[in-house]
């Protein structure tokens, strides 16, 4: 069987998600397709809109055929590290191809890009720790760099574009870690990943549909067109059932809470808590009526909202230091199954003895730091539902086996 491989977070799937997943269906010939999904938490700090079960449903309903989790020590990083998790993962299901989306939309500008800045890796790195120290954010001071840099080949990949740079971080992430996986991109249609409008053929962006129904006269009846039907019934029965979606809002208390029962000793050994940031932190706190007024209070030019939401993700989760730097130089060591179809059964099937890592449907039948992590996770997320739902989430959590759907 041959298996295309998918980077996703799914929040929530929409209609530029299904155009991706067809697309690139199409374009690989695959029998299977696995999605490599974040958990409760994603790569910008930010809670997931619906659980990752909810999610995974979601997926597998679109076509997805397997679904499974990307650990929080790697689904809560920057780019680069977010894309080693991924397709170390995939690698590790023996996949034969990515596709990933953006906005280029031809591979080999992404080839290009990786083999430049392979040979020019030290006066690139250079030129981003000098644009670091001027105050700029790591992202920012990296497109910068690599502006700086002389001798570009004649096409090379824009940089400034977010899917491009998740992209470019992929293409490398095989060439470290020795793959043989092929990788191709389609081009994105309609919004772009920050647009909170609408785009083309009724495709939006997943900002631009949680603005929605985050928005003071929110309807999910504003998305119907935005979304797949099988997404659209899966949002209904959660707020039938939950009666609100997940925003950071919802834990806000929890982090003020966090943050004025701890020292900044305490503080400064929480993942990405440097430069002194837990003294700010602490404070604005006292003053913050909101986590949107928080954030505002405390970003700057070099502490971005996507970077300060990630270290509220880990003030939140205790994510120390001495666990999440290991993800810096090993890649994941399990593979949490979050659901499949039966042709993705199939596919574990024919595959599971050549599959070198410990592939998890249990939390009780195995046990690891990284797994620790994305436990906490998990505890941490749940106490922003309804008070009355958290045991049977907690019991979803531990006791479930992965979701199937025929």
């Amino acid at each position: 069987m041959k298996s295309l491989g998918l980077i996703v977070e799914y929040n929530p799937f929409h209609n530029g998600h299904l155009y991706h997943l067809q697309q690139s269906k199409k374009q690989s010939q695959a029998d299977v397709v696995i999605a490599v999904m974040s958990g409760n938490f994603l790569q910008r700090g930010e809670p997931a809109l619906v659980s990752k079960w909810t999610r995974a449903k979601m997926a597998l309903e679109a076509g997805v055929d397997l679904v499974v989790e990307l650990p929080y020590a790697y689904a809560t990083q920057r780019a680069d590290r977010f894309a080693y998790g991924a397709v170390s993962i995939l690698d590790a299901l023996k996949c034969d191809e990515i596709i990933f989306g953006s906005e280029s939309g031809k591979i080999d500008p992404f080839i290009n890009t990786v083999h430049f800045l392979n040979e020019k890796e030290k006066e690139y790195n250079d030129w981003i720790q000098k644009h670091v120290q001027s105050g700029v954010s790591y992202p920012m001071a990296a497109s910068l760099a690599f502006s700086e840099l002389s001798g570009r080949p004649e096409e090379t990949v824009d940089l400034t574009k977010p899917n491009n740079i998740l992209g470019y971080h992929y293409v490398n992430s095989i060439r470290q870690i020795g793959s043989t996986m092929k990788i191709n991109t389609v081009q994105r249609t309609g919004a772009g990943y920050h647009d909170e409008g609408h785009g083309t053929d009724k495709i939006a962006s997943a900002t631009g549909i949680r603005k929605i129904l985050f928005s003071d006269n929110g309807e999910l009846s504003e998305i119907n067109e935005l979304v797949p039907p099988t997404t659209f019934n899966g949002l209904i029965q959660h707020q039938q059932v939950f009666s609100t979606f997940i925003s950071w809002e919802r834990y806000f208390d929890f982090l003020k809470l966090r943050l004025l029962t701890s020292s900044p000793e305490d503080l400064s050994q929480v993942y990405e808590c440097v430069e002194g940031i837990e003294h700010r932190l602490l404070d604005q706190i006292i003053r913050s009526e909101s986590f949107t007024g928080f954030l505002d209070a405390v970003k700057t030019k070099r502490y971005t909202w996507t970077r300060l939401q990630r270290i509220c993700t880990h003030l939140l989760t205790n994510a120390k230091k001495e666990v999440m730097y290991r993800v810096l130089t090993e890649q994941p060591t399990y593979i949490r199954l979050l659901g499949m179809n039966q042709n993705g059964q199939q596919y574990l099937n024919a595959n599971k003895k050549k599959v070198e890592l410990p592939i998890v449907s249990t939390l009780s039948k195995y046990s690891d730091d990284f797994l620790k992590l994305d436990i906490k996770a998990t505890n941490t997320y749940i106490l922003g539902f309804p008070v009355k739902h958290h045991t049977t989430l907690w019991r979803q959590e531990y006791s479930n086996t992965p979701i199937r759907i025929e």
